[in-house]
C-alpha cells in the first residue's frame, strides 16, 4: 500500500529507461535489463542507473533533512505508551465476553423461532390436504347429487328435455370435475384419496358418456349450442384430444372407407384425382359446424368460438394417412415410375389444397408437424424411384456412347447419336414428367455426371485411330479405355453370353471428328438453355444460390471446351497428311519430263486439285454444322502443316534437278563432245527447265486455290518461301532460253 504511494523523483529525459518501473509490484531484474538492451547499449545503462542512483541518494538525504526533528522526538513522544495499552486491555476483556454472551442467547431466540414456524409450517401443510380431502368429498358428492336428481327423475320428463338443458348440466358437472381432478392430483398419495377413487373413476366414466353422446347428437342434428356446449365442456376437463379423436372414429373414418377404395380408383384413368376430390369435399361439408364452433372457418364469430380444437389436423388428416395405407397400398408403389411420378405429383398436389383449407398458418405449422403428415411422406420411397429412372438414363445413355458411332436421328440438332442422347438426358432430368422436387439434389448431381461421362467418352475418341472410310461405313464396335463409374451404375449386366474374343480397336473418321467438334460446339451453347430451365425448379424447393450453380455449369462447360483443341489438332494433322499424300507426287514430275521430250508445260498438275479436295468437302460439307471461323482455323494450320512440308520437297526435287544438270554438264565437258540438248531436237527447254517450270506452275495453282478458299497466302506458313523458291527456279528456265 505504501509502496504504491510511493513518488520517485524526476530524471532527465535523456534516461533510457523510466523510473515508475521500479515501482511495479512485478518488477523484474532481467525483464528489465533485456528490455533496455533492446534501446541501448550496456554501457549506457550503467551510466544512466548510476546517474539515476545519486539521484535517488539526494532526495533521500533532503528528505531525513526536511523531517529530522520527527525522526529525533519519535522515541520521546511514545513514553507510557504501552501503560496506556495495559489500561485498555482489561475493559475490551469484559467487552468481548458481553458480546459472547448476548450472540448465544440471541442464538438461542432465532432456533426457537425457527422451530415453531416450522411446525406451523407442517400443520398448515397438514389443513391445507385435509381442506382438498374435503373439497374433493365435497365435489364427488355435489356431482353424485346432480346425477341422481337427473336419474330420480321420471321417464317421460327425461324423454322431453331439450339436448341443449342436459349440455347446461353436463357443462356445470365437468366445471366441478375440473376442480375435483385439480384437488384429488394435489392430494396425490393420501388413504383417504384411494378410497374415493373409485367414485371418481365413476363419475369420469359417466360424463365422457354422455358428452360422446351428446357431441354425436349434437352432429347429427347440426345443433351448433349443443356443439359449442359439448366442445366447450371437453376443454373444460381438458380432454379436447379425446373429442377430436372421437370426431375421427365416428365422422371421418367411416367417409374415408367408402371414398377410399383400390378397386375404384384403379378402374379408371382419373381415380386418384376423383378420389381426392372427395376427400377434400369432406371438410366443407362434413366439418362446416365443427370450424365454425372452433373458430377454423372465416365466418366464425371470434366471441362465440371454442379456441383449442384444429379438427382438421388431428381428426381428418390422420385418417386419411390411415386410409391411404390400409385401402390403397399400391399408391407408394415406385415399380412403375410413370405411375408412381404420376401418383405423387397428383397427391402432393391434393397436400397443398389440404393445407390450403386449414384456414390459418398456426394450423399449417401444425399439420407439417404432426406424425401423420411425416409418415405420408416418408411413405413415397423417392430413393427407389430415383433409382430406376437413374438406371433407364445410364443404360440409354451407355448404349448410345459405347456401340457404333451412328449418326442422330432426323430433326436433331446434333450430328452424333452420342450427343444427341447426352442432350436427350439432360432435359429429361427437369422434364415435368421426372423431375420431383425432393429429388433436386439428386438430379442435379446426375445433370454433372452426365456432362462428365460425355466428356470422358469425347477424350477416348481421341484414342482411336483415324480411317479412311466414311462414317457410314465404320461398323466396327467401339472399345473404351475406361467409363466414368458416375454414370455407370447397374449397367453392367448382359454383356454378351458368348466366349469373350479379342476385337480390333475401333476407328474413327474425319467426319466424325468434325461432327464431334461441332456436338461439343452445339452443347456448350444450349447448356444455359439447360440453366433456365433447372432454376424455375429449384426456386421451388426454396433454393437461391444460383451463382454456385452457374460456376459448376461452367465448370463442366469448361472441360467440355478443353476436348476440342485435342480434336482440332488431329483434324488438322488428318488434313494435312491427306493434302500432303497428294502433294508428295510432285516427287513424279522428274520422272514425267527427263528424256521424255514431253512439252513445255503450260498448266498445273493433277495432283494439286486431289490435294486441296478434302478442303473443299470440308468447308463446303460442314459449313452449316461448325463456325466458319473454325473452318478457316483448320484450313490454314492444315496448309501451314502440308505447305512445309511440300517446300521441303520441291526444295529436294530441285536440288536434285541442279545436282543432275551440273553433272551433265561435267560429263560433256569431259567426253569434248557435242551431244544434242536432251531436250529434244531443235536447241527447246531443257528437260530441267521443264521441271523447273511445272513446279512453278503447280505452286502457282496452289496459291490461286488457298485464295479461293478464302484464305491469304501469306498466312500460310512456309508458302512465301516456296513461292520464292519456285520464282527463282522459274526465273532460271527462263533465263537459259534464247
Amino acid at each position: 500500500m505504501e509502496k504504491s504511494r510511493m513518488t520517485l523523483p524526476t530524471g532527465p529525459d535523456t534516461l533510457c529507461f523510466d523510473k515508475d518501473e521500479f515501482t511495479k509490484e512485478d518488477f523484474d531484474v532481467d525483464h528489465f535489463v533485456s528490455d533496455c538492451r533492446k534501446r541501448v547499449q550496456l554501457e549506457e545503462l550503467r551510466d544512466d542507473l548510476e546517474l539515476y542512483y545519486k539521484l535517488l541518494k539526494t532526495a533521500m538525504v533532503e528528505l531525513i533533512n526536511k523531517d529530522y526533528a520527527d525522526f529525533v522526538n519519535l522515541s520521546t513522544n511514545l513514553v507510557g505508551m504501552d501503560k496506556a495499552l495495559n489500561q485498555l486491555s482489561v475493559p475490551l476483556g469484559q467487552l468481548r465476553e458481553e458480546v459472547l454472551s448476548l450472540r448465544s442467547s440471541v442464538s438461542e431466540g432465532i432456533r426457537a423461532v425457527d422451530e415453531r414456524m416450522s411446525k406451523q409450517e407442517d400443520i398448515r401443510e397438514k389443513k391445507m390436504c385435509v381442506l382438498r380431502l374435503i373439497q374433493v368429498i365435497r365435489s364427488v358428492e355435489k356431482i353424485e347429487k346432480i346425477l341422481n336428481s337427473q336419474s330420480s327423475k321420471e321417464t317421460h320428463a327425461l324423454e322431453v328435455r331439450s339436448p341443449l338443458l342436459t349440455g347446461q348440466i353436463l357443462e356445470r358437472i365437468a366445471t366441478e370435475f375440473n376442480q375435483l381432478q385439480f384437488h384429488a392430483v394435489q392430494s396425490k398419495g393420501l388413504p383417504l384419496l384411494d378410497k374415493v377413487r373409485p367414485r371418481i373413476a365413476g363419475i369420469t366414466a359417466m360424463l365422457q358418456r354422455s358428452l360422446e353422446g351428446l357431441l354425436l347428437e349434437g352432429l347429427q342434428t347440426s345443433d351448433v349450442d349443443i356443439i359449442r356446449h359439448c366442445l366447450r365442456t371437453y376443454a373444460t376437463i381438458d380432454k379436447t384430444r379425446d373429442a377430436e379423436a372421437l370426431v375421427g372414429q365416428v365422422l371421418v373414418k367411416p367417409y374415408m372407407d367408402q371414398v377410399i377404395v383400390e378397386q375404384i380408383v384403379e378402374s379408371r384413368p382419373d381415380g386418384l384425382q376423383t378420389m381426392y376430390k372427395k376427400l377434400l369435399e369432406f371438410v366443407p361439408h362434413h366439418c362446416r359446424l365443427l370450424r365454425e364452433v372452433t373458430g377454423g372457418a372465416i365466418s366464425s364469430e371470434k366471441g362465440n368460438t371454442v379456441p383449442g380444437y384444429d379438427f382438421l389436423v388431428n381428426s381428418v388428416w390422420p385418417e386419411i394417412v390411415r386410409g391411404l395405407e390400409e385401402n390403397l397400398p399400391s399408391l407408394y408403389n415406385p415399380g412403375d415410375p410413370d405411375a408412381f411420378h404420376k401418383k405423387y405429383t397428383i397427391s402432393m398436389n391434393f397436400l397443398r389444397t389440404f393445407e390450403r383449407q386449414c384456414g390459418s398458418q398456426a394450423s399449417v405449422k401444425r399439420l407439417r408437424a404432426h406424425p401423420a403428415y411425416h409418415s405420408f411422406n416418408n411413405k413415397w420411397n423417392l430413393p427407389v424411384y430415383f433409382q430406376i429412372r437413374f438406371r433407364e438414363i445410364a443404360v440409354s445413355l451407355e448404349a448410345a456412347l459405347t456401340a457404333v458411332l451412328e449418326d442422330a436421328p432426323a430433326g436433331s440438332s446434333f450430328c452424333l447419336l452420342a450427343s444427341h442422347r447426352t442432350w436427350s438426358s439432360l432435359q429429361r432430368c427437369w422434364s415435368d414428367a421426372m423431375f420431383l422436387p425432393s429429388l433436386a439434389h439428386r438430379l442435379w448431381r446426375l445433370t454433372l455426371q452426365i456432362l462428365a461421362r460425355y466428356s470422358v467418352f469425347v477424350n477416348e475418341l481421341l484414342l482411336r485411330p483415324i480411317s479412311n472410310e466414311s462414317a457410314k461405313d465404320i461398323k466396327n464396335p467401339v472399345v473404351t479405355s475406361s467409363k466414368d463409374p458416375s454414370v455407370t451404375q447397374g449397367n453392367s449386366e448382359d454383356q454378351g453370353g458368348g466366349p469373350s474374343e479379342s476385337k480390333p480397336a475401333a476407328s474413327i473418321s474425319s467426319t466424325q471428328l468434325v461432327y464431334v467438334v461441332a456436338d461439343l460446339d452445339r452443347l456448350q451453347e444450349q447448356l444455359p438453355e439447360l440453366l433456365e430451365t433447372i432454376k424455375p425448379k429449384l426456386e421451388m424447393i426454396g433454393f437461391k444460390n444460383f451463382s454456385s450453380v452457374s460456376a459448376a455449369l461452367a465448370d463442366s462447360q469448361l472441360s467440355l471446351s478443353a476436348c476440342v483443341p485435342p480434336l482440332s489438332g488431329r483434324i488438322v494433322r488428318d488434313l494435312s497428311e491427306s493434302c500432303f499424300s497428294y502433294l508428295k507426287s510432285a516427287l513424279e514430275v522428274p520422272r514425267l519430263y527427263r528424256r521424255t521430250n514431253k512439252e513445255v508445260p503450260t498448266t498445273a498438275s493433277s495432283y494439286v486439285d486431289s490435294a486441296l479436295k478434302p478442303f473443299y468437302q470440308l468447308q463446303s460439307g460442314h459449313k452449316d454444322k461448325l463456325k466458319q471461323a473454325l473452318i478457316q482455323q483448320w484450313l490454314e494450320d492444315a496448309l501451314s502443316e502440308s505447305t512445309q512440308k511440300y517446300c521441303e520437297t520441291v526444295s529436294d526435287i530441285l536440288h536434285s534437278v541442279r545436282k543432275m544438270e551440273e553433272s551433265l554438264k561435267r560429263l560433256k565437258q569431259a567426253r569434248k563432245t557435242t551431244s544434242p540438248n536432251p531436250g529434244g531436237p531443235g536447241g527447246g527447254m531443257s528437260d530441267d527447265d521443264k521441271i523447273r517450270l511445272q513446279l512453278a506452275l503447280d505452286v502457282e495453282y496452289l496459291g490461286e486455290q488457298i485464295q479461293k478458299l478464302g484464305l491469304q497466302s501469306k498466312d500460310i506458313k512456309s508458302f512465301p518461301a516456296l513461292t520464292a523458291l519456285v520464282a527463282a527456279a522459274k526465273d532460271q528456265a527462263t533465263a537459259e532460253q534464247p
